[in-house]
């Protein structure tokens, strides 16, 4: 049986909010620990029924960079409920909601960029 291993490392400040987020695969090319701002890992409790989640961000994360974030998470996340389930029509939903979302945020952007 062959195993892959994900390490994420949360370099936390005295306050224990995350400053940086460093994330390794064993099956990767990469030389070296990938950064990044942000991350969402969910698991599936098939005994429960629930997902165990864990979310977390930088401090040095945009609003902006989190809105592009969530938008590109669902879009993936239908991507995914496509080649699980096979049902187009709900994909399909999923993304438009996710368009509406994206649009809807870059909106409240603006307007509040525009109000300072």
């Amino acid at each position: 049986m062959q195993k892959s291993t994900i390490t994420i490392d949360v370099i936390l400040d005295p306050n224990k909010i995350p400053e940086q987020i460093n994330w390794e695969a064993s099956d990767s090319n990469a030389e070296m620990k990938q950064k990044a701002k942000a991350m969402c890992l969910a698991f599936w409790d098939g005994a429960e029924q629930s997902a165990m989640r864990i979310d977390l961000w930088t401090k040095n994360m945009m609003v902006d960079e989190m809105g592009e974030f969530f938008f590109q998470m669902m879009m993936t996340m239908a991507d995914t409920f496509q080649r699980a389930t096979q049902n187009e029509e709900l994909t399909k939903e999923m993304k438009a909601f996710a368009k509406d979302f994206q649009n809807k945020f870059r909106l409240s952007m603006i307007n509040e960029q525009s109000n300072k």
